[in-house]
C-alpha cells in the first residue's frame, strides 16, 4: 500500500488537503495531511522560535509513523522545503517527492527566494518592528491573488481559506533549508498549476536555455503533470488532483528531453539569411550597422527571460537577435542587440536600467539617428515596453513585441504596475505598436496578449498585428515555414516604415 504525507503551504493546515485525502483513500491509499507547528487554531504552540527545521521535524515526525512501506510525500508551495528537508533525514522511507506548484530549493535557500508577494521578502529583510512581529499575517480575502492564481477555487473555498489561514511564523521563511543531498536521487514528480503562469513547455524551454539547475530535471525517474487551475488545486480541482498524484505514486507522468548533441531551439539557424553587415561591440550593445553614408534609424532588439546568467552564447550573440538586427542593417537602418541583465523575475527593474542605458548610448553614437528609434520587445522582455509605452518621446518611433508576456504571469508575483503593458498602453497616445503573435503560443502567455488588445481597443491606440500560422513561441529558429518568414518580413518592414515616417 501506497502512504501519501501531503504538507500545505503558507498559511494553512492540514484541512485544506480534505476533499483530496478523501479520494485518495476511496482509491484505497493511507493518507495523511500533515498540520505543521502553529499552522491549525492551536497557535499558542508556536512561538518566535518556530522556524524551519520545526516544521522539518513535525514531517520527520508523520514519516515515522506511517507504517506502509511506500511513502510519497506532497510539499505544495513552502511546503515543498519541509518535504525536502524531511527526505533528506529519511531517505530510505521515501519513494517519491512531488513538487505540488512548488519551487526547487536548494540547500542554503530560504523559502522568502520563492515568495510571490513581493512586499514580504522586503519585510523579511528588515528587523522585527514589535515582539508580535515574528509572524507574518495571511492576506485579506481580496489578497489571495498575490500569493498565486485564485483561477478555479469556489467562492466559499476562498472564503474558508480566508477564515482558517493562520499566521506563518517569519523564522519558517527566512531560515535556510538545510540538504546533505541524502535525497538528491529520490524520483520526484512536478505538479505544474497552468492558470499559475507555470507549464511544461516553459520548464522544457527553460531546461534547453542551459541553465545548470534545471539539468537534473531531464533525468527519466523525474516526471510533470499539469493540470489546468490556479495555485490551490485542492481547492479548485481536488478530484483532478487525486488522480494526478496516484499517478505520480505509480511513476507515470510525462519526461523532458535532452537530445544529446543537438542545438537547443534558440540556438538554431535564423528562417532568414540576409547579407552579411558590419558588426561593431560596444559595452552590453552590439551594432549592426547598414553600408550607408550618415545617421541612420535604429531599431533596438530586447530579448526576453529570465535568461540565466552562466548562459552561453549571451542574447545578443543568438542567431535570432543577430538575424533580425543583421536583417535590418541590410534594409538601410542600424540594428542593436543587447545583453540586459533578467537573469530572474525579481530583475525586471534591474534590466529596464539596462535598456534605458542602452538605447541613451545608441542615440548618443554619430552613426545613428537620435530622432528615429524603434524598440522591439520579445516574449518576457515584452514586460519592459510598459515604461516606452507609458511616456511620450518623439523620438520613438515605433514600439514593436513578437510573442511577448505582456501582463506578469501569476506565480512571478510582480504586483509593481510599472511592468504592466496593458495598463501603460493607455497612455501610448498614437506611438504605432507592432505585435506578432504565433498560433501555437503557450497559454497563459497567450492570455496576457489578449488582455493587452483588449485594452488597446478600449483607449484607441494604434496596433498592427501580425499573425504567424502554425507557428510557436520562439518560431523564428524553429519554425521556418513560408508564412513565418512573411511575417518576419512584413514585421520589419512596417516598423522600418514608422522610423522614416
Amino acid at each position: 500500500m501506497t502512504a501519501f504525507v501531503l504538507v500545505p503551504g503558507t498559511f494553512t493546515g492540514g484541512w485544506v488537503w480534505q476533499e483530496v485525502a478523501a479520494r485518495l483513500r476511496e482509491s484505497g491509499a493511507e493518507v495523511h495531511p500533515v498540520t505543521l507547528t502553529g499552522m491549525d487554531d492551536r497557535r499558542h504552540l508556536a512561538g518566535p522560535d518556530t522556524d524551519l527545521e520545526t516544521h522539518v521535524d513535525d514531517v520527520v515526525r508523520m514519516i515515522d509513523e506511517v507504517a506502509a512501506p511506500q511513502v510519497v510525500i506532497v510539499g505544495h508551495d513552502y511546503g515543498i522545503h519541509p518535504v525536502l528537508g524531511a527526505a533528506d533525514r529519511r531517505p530510505e522511507r521515501i519513494t517519491r517527492v512531488v513538487h505540488l506548484d512548488a519551487g526547487i530549493p536548494q540547500d542554503g535557500e530560504p523559502a522568502a527566494q520563492l515568495v510571490t508577494d513581493q512586499a514580504v521578502p522586503d519585510r523579511l529583510s528588515g528587523p522585527a518592528d514589535s515582539d508580535d512581529d515574528w509572524r507574518i499575517q495571511p492576506p485579506a480575502l481580496d489578497g489571495w491573488q498575490r500569493w498565486g492564481s485564485t483561477a478555479g477555487v469556489p467562492e466559499d473555498a476562498l472564503a474558508l481559506l480566508s477564515d482558517r489561514a493562520a499566521p506563518q511564523p517569519r523564522a519558517t521563511l527566512t531560515q535556510p533549508l538545510r540538504l546533505s543531498g541524502a535525497a538528491s536521487e529520490l524520483p520526484s514528480t512536478g505538479v505544474l498549476c497552468t492558470a499559475n503562469g507555470s507549464s511544461i513547455a516553459i520548464v522544457q524551454a527553460s531546461v534547453g536555455l542551459g541553465d545548470p539547475r534545471l539539468k537534473a530535471l531531464t533525468d527519466p525517474r523525474v516526471t510533470f503533470f499539469e493540470l489546468a487551475t490556479g495555485h490551490w488545486p485542492m481547492l479548485s480541482a481536488p478530484a483532478e488532483l487525486a488522480e494526478v498524484l496516484l499517478r505520480a505514486a505509480a511513476g507515470e507522468g510525462h519526461r523532458l528531453t535532452e537530445a544529446a548533441g543537438e542545438q537547443p531551439p534558440h540556438l538554431r539557424p535564423f528562417l532568414l539569411d540576409p547579407p552579411e553587415q558590419h558588426r561593431e561591440r560596444v559595452g552590453r550593445i552590439d551594432l549592426h550597422l547598414p553600408d550607408a553614408d550618415g545617421p541612420r534609424p535604429a531599431v533596438v532588439f530586447v530579448h526576453g527571460g529570465p535568461v540565466p546568467a552562466e548562459a552561453r552564447p549571451t542574447p545578443r550573440d543568438w542567431p535570432g537577435f543577430a538575424g533580425y538586427a543583421q536583417y535590418v542593417a541590410s534594409l538601410g537602418a542600424v540594428g542593436v542587440t543587447l545583453d540586459h541583465r533578467l537573469h530572474s523575475v525579481g530583475d525586471y527593474g534591474r534590466a529596464a536600467d539596462d535598456v534605458s542605458a542602452a538605447v541613451d548610448l545608441v542615440r548618443a553614437d554619430p552613426r545613428v539617428d537620435g530622432e528615429h528609434v524603434a524598440l522591439w520587445f520579445f516574449s518576457g522582455g515584452g514586460l519592459l515596453s510598459a515604461d516606452w509605452l507609458a511616456s511620450s518621446r518623439p523620438w520613438l518611433r515605433c514600439v514593436a513585441a513578437t510573442y511577448p508576456v505582456l501582463a506578469p504571469l501569476p506565480s512571478w508575483g510582480l504586483t509593481d504596475t510599472r511592468f504592466r503593458p496593458a495598463t501603460a498602453v493607455r497612455e501610448a497616445g498614437r506611438l504605432p505598436i507592432v505585435l506578432t503573435r504565433v498560433e501555437l503560443e503557450l497559454a497563459e502567455i497567450a492570455l496576457t496578449v489578449e488582455e493587452f488588445l483588449a485594452a488597446a481597443e478600449d483607449c484607441e491606440a494604434v496596433v498592427e498585428i501580425v499573425d504567424v500560422p502554425g507557428a510557436h513561441h520562439g518560431f523564428e529558429t524553429i519554425d521556418h515555414s513560408e508564412q513565418a518568414r512573411d511575417a518576419v518580413t512584413r514585421a520589419v518592414r512596417s516598423v522600418l516604415g514608422h522610423l522614416r515616417s
